[in-house]
């Protein structure tokens, strides 16, 4: 008795015809967390220094607000178009932490060797950090650099210190390191993001 090549007997793993053999399989990277622990909190320790420079620099810079003072029991009034700086201050404290945000992005992608989420997201939490610091240390500044000796006298026109009223403002830094590293991710394509030197 003959066998009979019929259906039942072909090999189910027959390739179909539009099947491509699979001959290397690509080994994904893995995301690295343990080497890059020390590094990450060097780069959060360090971002957080610039907290200093920023709170300076913008209690130099930001506009005060100019007032007069109305009654003999230091009543104040406002002068036309002064409230503006109250955004004034916000928008120039927005634009610095922004500033940095873009640089310590740009800074962080060059560190070849330690790209990827982890010092990402320390660069993140640094920048924030330097945002806050600032954001307490400027006001500070600015209030002892427009501090007021002796008491104005009537009808006297007084410069307020600039403040900073809303804590919005501080997304700014985190944005800007956001939107650059992640531009530098996009542009760079590779699954390693090319950590391998060779």
């Amino acid at each position: 008795m003959s066998e009979t090549s019929g259906p039942a007997h072909r090999p189910s793993a027959v390739p179909g015809p539009w099947s491509v053999p699979v001959l290397v399989r690509e080994r994904r990277p893995k995301v690295v967390v343990k080497a890059d622990l020390l590094p990450a909190v060097s780069v959060l320790g360090t971002l957080s220094l610039l907290s200093f420079p920023l709170a300076f620099v913008w209690s130099r810079i930001a506009p005060p607000e100019r007032v007069r003072i109305i009654g003999s029991d230091g009543t104040q009034g406002a002068l036309e178009l002064e409230s503006w700086h109250r955004f004034d201050d916000l928008a120039v404290f927005g634009f610095l932490t922004l500033g940095i945000g873009i640089v310590v992005g740009v800074v962080t992608w060059l560190m070849r060797e330690r790209r990827g989420p982890v010092v990402f997201l320390a660069a993140l939490l640094g920048v924030a950090l330097a945002g806050v610091l600032a954001m307490l240390l400027g006001v500070g500044w600015a209030n002892s650099h427009y501090a007021i000796d002796t008491a104005p006298a009537l009808g006297s026109v007084i410069e307020l210190a600039p403040r900073l009223e809303s804590w919005w403002v501080l997304l700014t830094g985190p944005l800007g390191v956001s939107v650059t590293y992640t531009l530098l991710v996009t542009w760079n394509g590779r699954d390693d993001l090319g950590r391998r030197l060779g």
